[in-house]
């Protein structure tokens, strides 16, 4: 086991391999306070990659509705049973990820499990529950109604459970953009990766044997194109981009903006070690106790920021959805906010405020006459 550090946990923690981080991490941001539960992101993406032999239960981009629901199903919960008491002190996170319960074992079952296979036939299972309880034999909390949507794929993380209990070596991180794949040519589908993986997003293709997973659409990424989920999306939910460490953050990347700058997006559940590079906007309503064991510290902050924006908070809220090219750095001069390439092409132009325009009953140049609608 190696000694990395891992700046979620404002620690060095242990990894079965040296740290080595990518020249580039691809980083999303997701918006939970914009999200209807359409399921359009689900279904763009089961459309492009998952539908052949094997793939009819996989969905390697899944919406779910917390607290209750879950795909697999309760996954989280039964993760955070098995890691034990996690604490967060004034000086980070002093309880044990998954790397380090039981020395480190990522085979052990007390930091991994395999879900069977009837948990991942009802990814929309517990859909708007509110309160309720679980056919799984697992004693839920009891809490005020509400409920909230999650969007999730794989977390293309930094330190990937996946990738260190894969004993055919098979998963890699690219150092181009720090995207997670499976080689199927080495793959042997042992499942180590779905046992590992405390987020469940590694998963076991029943036809092909292989383990396969969300690949961030990389041929899209290659091109400077925003995932399928990304683009999909109707909410304007989702902003896909890089994101540095926090030494090497920039103020003018609107994901480094986001989670370094404001603090606003939060990893999920970073206590299992991970460093997941997904990112979160907690939902406003929740109760705080569940969004700080979900995301840590920093949720009460994160939505006081959220709920009463700045104007150039607002400005790069306004980039969500604004376009199908990856943007890289943006500028807000006060009135508009602009988006822009890696090499400095401006690629969208949004303005803080929405023109109106009267257009007259009477159109003398088209002779035409408009009537607005009841």
């Amino acid at each position: 086991m190696a000694e990395v550090h891992n700046w979620h946990l404002e620690r060095e923690m242990s990894y079965p391999y040296p740290g080595a981080r990518p020249k580039r991490q691809v980083g999303f941001v997701f918006d939970i306070n914009r999200c209807i539960g359409c399921q359009t992101c689900t279904m763009a993406c089961k459309s492009t990659w998952t539908f052949g032999k094997g793939q009819e239960y996989m969905w390697w981009n899944n919406v779910e509705t917390k607290p209750y629901g879950g795909y697999p199903q309760h996954w989280d919960v039964k993760t955070l049973k098995m890691l034990g008491p996690q604490a967060w002190t004034s000086g980070g996170y002093a309880g044990k990820t998954v790397f380090e319960k039981k020395d480190g074992d990522l085979r052990d079952e007390s930091v991994g499990y395999l879900p069977p296979a009837p948990e991942w036939r009802f990814p929309n299972i517990y859909e708007d529950t509110a309160t309720g309880t679980s056919d799984k034999g697992l004693s839920l909390p009891v809490h005020s109604n509400f409920f909230f949507y999650l969007q999730r794929i794989c977390n293309h993380c930094t330190y990937p459970a996946c990738l260190g209990a894969c004993p055919r070596k098979a998963i890699y991180k690219r150092p181009e953009d720090g995207i997670v794949l499976v080689d199927q040519k080495r793959c042997r589908g042992y499942q180590e990766c779905v046992r590992a993986c405390p987020y469940k997003k590694t998963l076991f293709n029943t036809e092909a044997l292989t383990a396969e997973k969300c690949i961030a659409c990389y041929p899209r990424v290659e091109k400077g194109e925003i995932p399928r989920c990304v683009a999909a999306c109707v909410g304007h939910i989702r902003l896909s981009g890089w994101i540095n460490p926090p030494d090497k953050a920039r103020e003018d990347n609107p994901i480094d903006y986001l989670v370094h700058v404001r603090k606003l997006a939060l990893p999920l559940y970073p206590q299992f070690g991970t460093e997941p590079n997904v990112y979160y906007i907690p939902p406003r309503w929740v109760s705080r106790a569940y969004l700080f064991q979900m995301f840590g510290p920093g949720a009460e902050e994160a939505i006081e920021a959220r709920t009463k924006p700045d104007r150039k908070l607002f400005a790069v809220l306004k980039l969500f959805g604004s376009t199908t090219r990856t943007i890289e750095r943006f500028v807000f001069d006060g009135d508009v906010v602009k988006g822009f390439t890696a090499n400095g092409k401006a690629v969208v132009e949004v303005p803080m405020e929405e023109p109106f325009y009267v257009r007259p009953f009477h159109d003398k140049a088209h002779e035409a006459y408009r009537f607005n609608e009841p």
